[in-house]
């Protein structure tokens, strides 16, 4: 037999329980629940069993829980999760990977149809078909001047139509057609919007970074500082490796500007006066083949003289002469 509570024993009871969890849990996501139904929620509550409760309430009785809590135990940290409980909220208490547990609450969401008043999350398009309407229910679609013909005895809907645009209430004969077509156009499941962790509050956003975000943004940030030490000469770590080479450089240009010496700037003083100094010349060298070789010795050859031709016996006379 079960012994109901009245509202000051529940009270109490969640009291100790939300206190429990602050002592336990260092890490919370906080999460919208807007058309959350009960199922839903129950299922969302057994796929994070483990590591992971759902906590939900007004968010009067979690505050004022949470700043007796901060005055019996002395700790300050949780009052930062005071600013965020606005609206239909609920808390995820995790010792698990946030990114993990923020993945899976996300798997839990519904399809739910166009309620008349309802804000649009999404935009709205009802795509070209037949409907399976009857020609009866044309009126429909010309209220909302949605072009359609009649095909075998239905309705059909000529061109995609962007029936309501997101951030838009919805209206009754948006309602009543969507309701019609069977159209669900919204899914609705717990929305993290913030994260808790030892104290520190920050958006949903940083736990889709990887660690080559990180390297990005702390370089990003590390060259800022360096740049904005140096306008304003102001020694950091970052800076002083830049500040140390300027230096020099003055240094150096004060030497070469004056009779003032030291042995590092003599070698640049030298090169200044005569750079020819540090040129380096390379004659060519010619690579030697045989063939090459033994051709001025044929040339020499060639150039011998040729023998002189024997004189004629008849003196250079025939016997015809």
């Amino acid at each position: 037999m079960t012994v109901k509570l009245s509202k000051a024993e529940k009270k109490v009871k969640y009291d100790k329980k939300l206190c429990r969890m602050l002592d336990e849990y260092s890490k919370v996501l906080i999460a919208l629940a807007d058309n959350v139904g009960s199922n839903q929620l129950q299922n969302i509550r057994k796929g994070l069993r483990g590591d992971s409760i759902v906590l939900m309430g007004k968010n009067t009785l979690i505050r004022r829980c949470i700043k007796v809590h901060a005055e019996k135990s002395g700790n300050q940290a949780y009052l930062s999760l005071l600013p965020l409980l606005v609206g239909n909220v609920g808390l995820i208490f995790t010792k698990g990977d946030l990114k993990e547990v923020s993945e899976e609450v996300a798997k839990y969401k519904v399809g739910a149809p166009a309620r008349v008043g309802l804000v649009a999350p999404i935009d709205v398009v009802v795509p070209p078909g037949n409907t399976g309407l009857d020609p009866s229910q044309t009126s429909f679609f010309q209220v909302l001047n949605i072009p359609t013909k009649i095909n075998k005895g239905t309705v059909e809907i000529i061109t995609p139509v962007e029936l309501i645009k997101k951030g838009d209430k919805v209206g009754s004969s948006e309602a009543a057609l969507l309701a019609k077509l069977g159209i669900r156009p919204f899914s609705y499941g717990l929305v993290v919007q913030s994260v808790y962790e030892d104290g520190s509050v920050f958006s949903t956003e940083v736990l889709d970074l990887t660690e080559d975000d990180l390297i990005e943004k702390f370089s990003t940030g590390l060259s800022m500082v360096t740049s904005l030490s140096l306008a304003i000469s102001y020694p950091t770590l970052a800076a002083a490796p830049h500040m140390f080479i300027n230096a020099y450089k003055n240094v150096l240009a004060v030497a070469i500007a004056t009779d003032y010496t030291y042995p590092q700037a003599e070698k640049v003083k030298e090169y200044l006066k005569d750079p020819s100094k540090f040129a380096v010349f390379a004659a060519p060298v010619e690579s030697v083949t045989p063939a090459a070789s033994t051709a001025p010795a044929a040339a020499v050859e060639e150039k011998k003289e040729e023998p002189a031709e024997e004189s004629d016996d008849n003196m250079g006379f025939s016997l015809f002469d």
